[in-house]
C-alpha cells in the first residue's frame, strides 16, 4: 500500500542484493522488543497453511538454461547507496548474508579500465551484522553510519550508530510498541538530527529533534503524516512534507530555534514536492527540489528564504526528475535523473556557466545518484534486467566513469536474459496505458503465455530495472508485462489521479484491457494469463479476479487486501496519514457504504480459478486476517487456495531463506497452472 518518504523503509518482496549464505542468522548485537504489533487478531492457525522449513538448497549448475529459480534470487548487487561526507568511501545495503546489511567500500583500487574489466575500490567490507537493518544514514562528519532495525519486518525501528570502521555500536533508541519512526536529515555537527514518529499517541507523525547521545526533544506537533526530510547547514531549518495522498504533499519550513512552521506550498489541487529530493546552499539562502504543482510532469525549482519565492529553474518534457543534488567545488554542478518510458537518464548543470554538460555513455537502466565533498565525483547506482546493482563513480570535470562495485549474476547466463520494452495501448474508455513487457527469445514462432505482476501502491511505477522473478519465467517462456494502470506515477498529474476513490475499479478494469491488446496483437497467448501482486497488488489480484472473473487463468495474491472497511481502519499510521485523500475517510459513512459493496471480499463468490494466497504474520500494513477471508470463501467454494504463511515476515519477504522458500512454490503454481513442463522445479 502506502509509501514512506524515499530512503527509509527497505522492506520488500524482493531485495535485488542477495546471496548463497544460508547458515542460521545471528541475532542483533541489540535485540528489538517483540511488540506483538503487526496484525491485529494475529494469525488463524486453524486455516491449514504452508510454512517455511528448512530445506537443502538446489540451484542446479552455472551456465543452466533455463536456470533454476534459486539462482536469479541469489544474484546480488549493491542496493541503497550512499557517499561518504568526504566522498572517499560508499556504503550500500546488500542481503549477500541473508538479510539487509550495510557493506563499505574504500575508494582506493586502480581504474578498471573498462566495463568488463575488474571493479575499482577497495574491498567491499560487512560493516553491520544480525537480522538486517532498515535504513542507514552517514553522520555529517562521516564518522559513522545512523540505522534503523525493526523486529521481523514490523516497521518499528530501533535507532542504532555504528562507527565507520566498525570498531564501536551503541544503541541510540531502541524500539518502542506501537511506535513508527522516519528519520530525516542530520545537522552538521555529526551529532544531532530529526525525525519524525508516532511515539506520542500512536498515530501521529511529529517532529522531533534528537542527538547520537539518545536526547531527543518535540519540536512541532503534526497530525497524520509530517516528516522531516532536509536540514539547512546552518542547523536551523527543516523541510517539512505534509501528506496529501500517498502521491502528494504540502511543502514547509520549521524553524528549528522557535518551532515555528512555514507553508512553502499548499496547491489547491494536490502536488508533489519531496519524492525528488531537496539540495541546500551552502550559505543556507535556499534550497533546489523538484515539483509537478501546476504542471504534468515534475520540474526543477528554487526556493529563496529570504523572500519566499519559488522559481523555475529547468523543466523536463513528459519526465519526472528526482535524486536533485549540488556537487563539486563550490557547488557548482546541479545533478539530477530524469525518468522516462522506465528508464533514466542523467542531467548535470553547471552552474558557473549555466550550461548543460555533456554526459559519458551510461549503461542503460533505472539511476540513483549520489556526491559529496568538493571532489566534483557523482556515486551512480545502475540497476537493469542484466544488472542487480552495480555502482560506478563519475568525474564530473574529466567525463571519466568508472565502476565501483559490479552485480554478480551467481552463474546465470547474461545472454539469456531480456530487456523490458515499453507498450502502450489504449483502455476503452480512451486513457492511454503503459507497461514493460518481457518477450522469451523464442516468443516470435507462437504467443506464449503471460504472467501479469502488478505494482503496488497504488502509486508507483513499474521499471526496467532488475527483477529476478521477471528474468526466471521469461526463461521459461512465459512473458511477462508489468502494467501501469491508471493512478501510476511517471505518467503524469492528471494520470495519477486517474484511480481516485471511486474511480479506483476504472485502474481494476485497465488489467482486462492491457491483456485483450496484447491478445490481440499477437505478442501473448492471452487464454494463458495469470495476473500476480503483492500489497496494493495484492488487492488488483483479488478485485479483478472477482469483478471479471473470465479474464484470467490463475492469480497469486500477496499479503493484499481483500475488505477496504477493515484495511483502512486497521491500518498503520504510516498508511493512514495517505489513505484519508486516496480512498476516502473510512469514518464517514458514504466511504462505509462504498466499500460495503465495492470490496474484493463481496465478490469474492465469483472468483472462479486458483488462486494462490501468501501474507507475513507481522505486516504492520494489511492485516494477515484480510488474506485469510479470501482462503476461507474460495475454498469454501471448492476453489483452489493454497496458502504460504510466513511467521517472521512483515509486509514482504525480507530473509533470503523465506524468499527461496515462497518463491520456488510460487514458481510451481505458475508452471502447473500454464500446463508448463519438464524442468519445473522441484
Amino acid at each position: 500500500m502506502s509509501r514512506l518518504p524515499a530512503a527509509t523503509i527497505f522492506t520488500a518482496t524482493i531485495f535485488t542484493a542477495t546471496a548463497l549464505v544460508l547458515t542460521a542468522i545471528i541475532a542483533p548485537a541489540f535485540a528489538q522488543d517483540d511488540t506483538g504489533f503487526g496484525g491485529t487478531s494475529g494469525p488463524d492457525l486453524s486455516i491449514e497453511a504452508i510454512e517455511p522449513e528448512k530445506e537443502a538448497l538446489a540451484v542446479g549448475f552455472a551456465g543452466d538454461a533455463p536456470a533454476d529459480i534459486g539462482r536469479f534470487l541469489l544474484a546480488n548487487g549493491a542496493g541503497n547507496a550512499q557517499l561518504s561526507p568526504n566522498g572517499q568511501s560508499i556504503a550500500f545495503s546488500s542481503s549477500i548474508t541473508g538479510a539487509p546489511q550495510i557493506w563499505i567500500i574504500a575508494l582506493t583500487g586502480p581504474d578498471a579500465g573498462s566495463d568488463a574489466g575488474p571493479a575499482i575500490g577497495g574491498q567491499p567490507r560487512q560493516l553491520t551484522f544480525g537480522n538486517g537493518i532498515s535504513f542507514f544514514r552517514w553522520s555529517s562528519d562521516g564518522k559513522g553510519l545512523l540505522y534503523g532495525a525493526d523486529n521481523d519486518g514490523n516497521e518499528q525501528q530501533g535507532y542504532f550508530f555504528i562507527a565507520s570502521d566498525g570498531s564501536s555500536e551503541k544503541r541510540v533508541f531502541p524500539a518502542k510498541g506501537g511506535t513508527f519512526r522516519v528519520f530525516g536529515d542530520f545537522a552538521a555537527d555529526g551529532q544531532t538530527f530529526v525525525y519524525a514518529s508516532t511515539a506520542r499517541n500512536g498515530l501521529d507523525f511529529d517532529i522531533y529533534r534528537a542527538t547520537l547521545s539518545g536526547e531527543d526533544a518535540l519540536v512541532y506537533k503534526g497530525s497524520y503524516g509530517n516528516f522531516a526530510r532536509s536540514l539547512s547547514p546552518d542547523g536551523r531549518y527543516a523541510i517539512v512534507t505534509q501528506t496529501v495522498g500517498e502521491d502528494g504533499d504540502n511543502l514547509q519550513l520549521l524553524d528549528l530555534k522557535s518551532g515555528a512552521i512555514k507553508t512553502v506550498s499548499q496547491p489547491a489541487s494536490r502536488a508533489n514536492h519531496g519524492d525528488g529530493g531537496f539540495a541546500w546552499l551552502a550559505d543556507s539562502r535556499g534550497f533546489y527540489f523538484a515539483t509537478d504543482r501546476e504542471r504534468e510532469f515534475k520540474r526543477l525549482a528554487f526556493y529563496t528564504l529570504a523572500n519566499g519565492r519559488i522559481s523555475e529553474v529547468d523543466s523536463a518534457e513528459k519526465a519526472d526528475i528526482g535524486d536533485v543534488t549540488l556537487c563539486g567545488p563550490k557547488q557548482r554542478y546541479l545533478a539530477w535523473v530524469a525518468g522516462q518510458n522506465g528508464r533514466d537518464t542523467l542531467v548535470i548543470h553547471d552552474r558557473e556557466n549555466d550550461r548543460k554538460l555533456a554526459v559519458p555513455q551510461i549503461p542503460q537502466g533505472v539511476y540513483s545518484i549520489d556526491c559529496a565533498g568538493e571532489n566534483g565525483r557523482i556515486l551512480l547506482r545502475i540497476s537493469s534486467y542484466n544488472r542487480p546493482g552495480d555502482l560506478y563513480m563519475l568525474d564530473i570535470a574529466s567525463g571519466d566513469l568508472t565502476r565501483s562495485y559490479r552485480s554478480n549474476l551467481a552463474g546465470l547466463d547474461a545472454g539469456n536474459l531480456v530487456p523490458g520494452k515499453s507498450v502502450r495501448m489504449t483502455a476503452r474508455d480512451g486513457v492511454e496505458l503503459q507497461g514493460m513487457l518481457y518477450l522469451p527469445q523464442n516468443a516470435a514462432d507462437t504467443p506464449p503465455p503471460v504472467l501479469f505482476l502488478v505494482h503496488g501502491g497504488p502509486t508507483g511505477e513499474s521499471r526496467a530495472g532488475w527483477d529476478p522473478i521477471v528474468q526466471y519465467h521469461v526463461g521459461r517462456g512465459v512473458a511477462v508485462f508489468e502494467p501501469n494502470v491508471r493512478g501510476s506515477t511517471g505518467f503524469g498529474r492528471s494520470y495519477v489521479k486517474l484511480d481516485d476513490r471511486e474511480k479506483r475499479l476504472d485502474s481494476v478494469r485497465d488489467l482486462v484491457d492491457m491483456l485483450d491488446a496484447l491478445g490481440s496483437q499477437g505478442l501473448v497467448d492471452k487464454e494463458r494469463a495469470i495476473v500476480a501482486g503483492g500489497s496494493y497488488g495484492g488487492y488488483m489480484v483479488n478485485a479483478v479476479l472477482a469483478a471479471y472473473p473470465d479474464s484470467f487463468a490463475a492469480g497469486i495474491s500477496l499479503f493484499g487486501v481483500a475488505d477496504w472497511i477493515t484495511a483502512l481502519e486497521v491500518a498503520s499510521p504510516a498508511l493512514k496519514a495517505a489513505d484519508r485523500i486516496e480512498y476516502g475517510d473510512i469514518s464517514e459513512q458514504k466511504w462505509r457504504d462504498f466499500y460495503s459493496v465495492n470490496s474484493p471480499i463481496r465478490q469474492a463468490d465469483q472468483i472462479r480459478v486458483p488462486v494462490l494466497y501468501s501474507h507475513g504474520v507481522k505486516d504492520p500494513r494489511i492485516d494477515i486476517a484480510e488474506t485469510e477471508t479470501m482462503v476461507k470463501i474460495l475454498r469454501a467454494n471448492g476453489i483452489d487456495a493454497p496458502f504460504i504463511r510466513i511467521p517472521d515476515e512483515g509486509h514482504g519477504w525480507r530473509k533470503l531463506s523465506n524468499r527461496l522458500f515462497y518463491y520456488r512454490r510460487e514458481a510451481q503454481f505458475i508452471e502447473a497452472q500454464l500446463g508448463l513442463s519438464g524442468d519445473a522445479p522441484e
